[in-house]
């Protein structure tokens, strides 16, 4: 259960207010500042659990509370209202995410320098994020499934994927253009548009695969996921690069009226 530390007795004997003498410390028993990180911790997986189950309005702070048997003052104590407990649970995993898929892009451009691939770009960004999935706990999946409804989420979302995503998947953009320089760009915007729909569905782990395959297929395999998921979009780019124009649209005929029958 959380607690908040009391303040020392004061001792108001003669000569003024004193402190008592600090009492020894017992070995074992932890500070101040670790019983803070340990209930935060506990609050944050509490709270993130919950969301991955039922979204941002899905939740109130009276609901952690309630998981974790405390008064939701407590929970007051450290966050400002829901918003800042999302934002605390959110922040507190996403930038490694990002750190993990700018390390994977930095050695894939160091290694393949002005000549990029689509299938090695796509490696770069992704592999790394789909690791973090196969070999963190289960507190990351549950972040995934968070990130997952931010990505799709107008308002709040959008604003987060501009703060911590935008810049990183503009660099991803400008690397795809180096693997297609004569592509066109509103097609590399799509189909990153494409990928990312693909990655949060997975992310979501909905349960629905498992149910349409008869378990053949599980929502929890990333290495799964990860063994197809890039030769997949790869040949989504492919294909937008190389089909052929469209042909211009026929113009619409005019409505006449009932039409007569022909002369026989």
């Amino acid at each position: 259960m959380l607690g908040l530390l009391a303040t020392p007795p004061v001792n108001k004997g003669f000569g003024g207010p004193k402190r008592m003498a600090a009492a020894p410390k017992v070995k074992g028993r932890r500070t101040r500042a670790e019983q803070r990180a340990a209930s935060v911790k506990l609050i944050l997986d509490t709270a993130e659990d919950l969301f991955s189950q039922r979204g941002y309005f899905g939740i109130t702070i009276k609901d952690v509370a309630d998981q974790m048997g405390i008064h939701p003052a407590l929970i007051h104590y450290y966050y400002d209202g829901k918003q800042a407990l999302f934002d605390a649970v959110f922040e507190r995993r996403v930038q490694y995410a990002v750190e993990v898929r700018t390390a994977g892009l930095d050695a894939y451009e160091a290694e393949v320098g002005e000549n990029p691939t689509i299938d090695g770009v796509l490696r770069a960004y992704y592999d790394g994020a789909f690791d973090v999935y196969i070999n963190g706990d289960a507190g990351w999946r549950n972040f995934g499934r968070i990130f997952a409804q931010v990505n799709n989420a107008p308002g709040y979302g959008a604003e987060k994927m501009d703060t911590y995503f935008d810049p990183l998947v503009l660099r991803l953009i400008g690397l795809l253009k180096k693997a297609l320089p004569d592509a066109d760009p509103e097609d590399l915007f799509w189909s990153f548009q494409f990928t990312s729909g693909a990655y949060t569905l997975v992310l979501s782990r909905t349960g629905r695969i498992d149910r349409l395959s008869d378990q053949l297929c599980t929502s929890d395999d990333f290495e799964a996921v990860r063994d197809r998921f890039v030769t997949f979009m790869v040949g989504g780019f492919d294909a937008l690069y190389n089909r052929k124009p469209s042909s211009p649209a026929r113009p619409k005929a005019k409505k006449t009226g009932r039409s007569k029958p022909a002369d026989q």
